[in-house]
């Protein structure tokens, strides 16, 4: 029972309150497909951290961080620039549809979860415990974090001026576009003066 507990308890706290949840919480803002949202969500969490748990720390070998940080950025940017751009015609685009629900919550949590601390947290306790088990905890723990995120993002949409938490998200997206190319520069920096 460790096995599933243990990755589900430090899954769940270090990914709280993290890019990805605060990710999730602005999409589930934007649109009234949640269900759709959290099965674009929950796929990327899949196959990113799925294929963490088996491969385990492969994929950083295989591609440079900062590589994948760099993409990352430019993905938030590019997701940010649209949610502003978006906001100034509020009340024709103000969801987004359920195909566009899947897809925005699966590109986002895809990208930005790929050399994420919980990503390598959980490649790193496949290799201590059984890799099954490791899975299902960590699952367990982004599954009940997401529903959280989205009912936050949907209780938050009834209360608060739809404009006022699209430009926010907008900010936001932007903010942490930036911090990933930050990141990406600053560690290839550092890779090249080793």
């Amino acid at each position: 029972m460790d096995e599933i507990i243990i990755p589900l308890l430090a899954v769940g706290l270090a990914e709280m309150g993290d890019k990805t949840q605060l990710s999730i919480l602005l999409l589930s803002s934007r649109t009234r497909e949640y269900f759709r949202l959290l099965l674009g969500v929950m796929l990327a969490f899949l196959l990113a951290d799925g294929f963490a748990i088996l491969v385990g720390s492969w994929v950083t070998n295989v591609i440079p961080v900062h590589l994948v940080k760099l993409a990352s950025g430019l993905v938030f940017i590019l997701f940010g620039i649209l949610i502003l751009k978006g906001g100034q015609d509020e009340e024709a685009e103000s969801n987004l549809s359920a195909k566009r629900a899947f897809v925005s919550g699966f590109s986002m949590i895809f990208l930005s979860e790929w050399g994420d601390k919980t990503q390598i947290a959980s490649a790193l306790f496949a290799t201590e415990y059984n890799p099954q088990m490791v899975f299902i905890g960590v699952m367990i723990a982004l599954l009940l974090l997401s529903i959280m995120a989205i009912f936050l993002g949907k209780y938050l949409s009834s209360r608060i001026d739809r404009r006022v938490i699209t430009r926010v998200g907008g900010v936001v997206f932007l903010l942490i576009g930036l911090s990933f190319l930050i990141s990406a520069v600053t560690s290839s920096a550092f890779a090249e003066m080793l």
